[in-house]
């Protein structure tokens, strides 16, 4: 088995573990059900997630390459507890994108020290459509930065990397849904029904 297929079954099992993925009937804020919810905010709680979370991130930034971007760049608030490890552990620097300007002070978007002409690697925790990430790349170009890649653990196969690749953005990830699900329902820690349920819905998009 190759390190990142060893590094997904690991992965998708602690993230089930501490309740980050789980299964059932669920309702998204979008008004949408749902056969899974994946909340990756809980994983710096557990030291071992947490861990396995960001060696998956480094894992997945070999094939990038360090020499590809200048600074690390987390999407608030989820991506900032993932850009902060990485950006210590590369010796790059770092910056944090809010959702929106600060109505206050130098009312920047941007937090941190950004050169022109930087090239960011944009940091999130998951990609649904997303959009999230699309704003922090627009604040960063604002900004002066060059923005190429984007990376996040978990892609829900939902349009985020579509919608990036219309921006020249390349999105990354070390997992998707689909390859948690089947991971999990081989490991027998998903039923049947909730297995088939999920690719029903990935299937329908």
């Amino acid at each position: 088995m190759s390190d990142m297929m060893s590094g997904r079954v690991a992965l998708a099992e602690a993230l089930f573990r501490i309740g980050a993925l789980r299964f059932g009937k669920f309702t998204l804020a979008s008004g949408k059900s749902s056969s899974y919810y994946v909340d990756l905010r809980v994983v710096p709680s557990d030291p071992e997630a947490y861990q396995l979370a960001v060696t998956a991130y480094l894992t997945v930034l070999k094939g990038l390459g360090e020499g590809s971007f200048d600074v690390v760049a987390g999407v608030a608030t989820a991506g900032v507890t993932i850009s902060s490890p990485l950006a210590y552990i590369l010796r790059k620097p770092m910056v944090y994108v809010r959702k929106e300007e600060k109505g206050h002070g130098l009312g920047k978007q941007v937090e941190g020290m950004v050169r022109p002409g930087w090239r960011a690697l944009v940091v999130d925790d998951l990609a649904t459509t997303g959009g999230s990430i699309i704003s922090a790349v627009e604040a960063l170009r604002r900004a002066g930065c060059t923005v190429n890649d984007a990376l996040v653990l978990v892609d829900r196969l939902e349009g985020g990397k579509a919608n990036l690749a219309k921006l020249g953005v390349k999105l990354s990830s070390f997992a998707d849904v689909k390859d948690l699900v089947v991971t999990l329902h081989q490991q027998k820690k998903v039923t049947k029904g909730d297995y088939e349920a999920v690719l029903r819905q990935m299937e329908a998009k």
